[in-house]
Order: C-alpha cells, then sequence, then structure tokens
C-alpha cells in the first residue's frame, strides 16, 4: 500500500495550493479519506475527511471557509484544496486511509506559509 502526497511548498499569506494523495495497493473507493496536519511542538491535527464515496465530508473549524476536500475514485486520489492560507497553516500535510480497523499514512508534503 502506497499513498503519496504532493502540491506542498512555500507560499505567502493569502495564498493557494492544491494538495493531491495519490493511493495505490488497496481498494480505494472503500476508505474514508483524511488529511492530518502537525506542526513542531503541537499536536497532530485532524484538517478534513471524506466519506468513501466522495458525498460527504468535513473540514476543522480552523480551516473552515477556506481549505475544502475531494476525491476522484476513478484516479485513486483525494485532494486538499487551500484557500487564503495564513502562516498558522503551516505543518506537514499528510494522507491517512482508513477502512475498518485498516489505517494507513503517506510520508506527508510540507506547507509552508511566509511572507
Amino acid at each position: 500500500v502506497q499513498l503519496v502526497e504532493s502540491g506542498g511548498g512555500l507560499v505567502q499569506p493569502g495564498g493557494s495550493l492544491r494538495l493531491s494523495c495519490v493511493v495505490s495497493g488497496l481498494t480505494f473507493s472503500r476508505y474514508v479519506m483524511n488529511w492530518y496536519r502537525q506542526s513542531p511542538g503541537k499536536e497532530r491535527e485532524l484538517v478534513a475527511a471524506i466519506n468513501s464515496a466522495g458525498g460527504s465530508s468535513n473540514v476543522a473549524d480552523s480551516v473552515k471557509g477556506r481549505f475544502t476536500i475531494s476525491r476522484d475514485n476513478a484516479k485513486n486520489t483525494v485532494y486538499l484544496r487551500m484557500n487564503s492560507l495564513k502562516p498558522e497553516d503551516t505543518a506537514v500535510y499528510s494522507c491517512n486511509a482508513r477502512y475498518q480497523n485498516l489505517r494507513y499514512w503517506g510520508q506527508g508534503t510540507q506547507v509552508t506559509v511566509s511572507s
């Protein structure tokens, strides 16, 4: 099983990024997909989640109105669209696949918001 994130980088405050997570080695359409983030000295935070079919999603209050999660089951890919980025959004963002008692993680992609 592999989860490979991409799309991170350095962006100015107010900018946008779209993260992608391509999944292989499992039946993607069965899995709930999540995006987490963690910055130094802070606990890992669940940022967004989307159900297996893509019809229901949630985002954390800290990113509500700015971040959107989506998925394309034909491409085995989950996305995180991040708008109006703030310095406090700086973190390593990781995708997570969850099905019953199974959990898989990607290696993470760094997002840095700075002028």
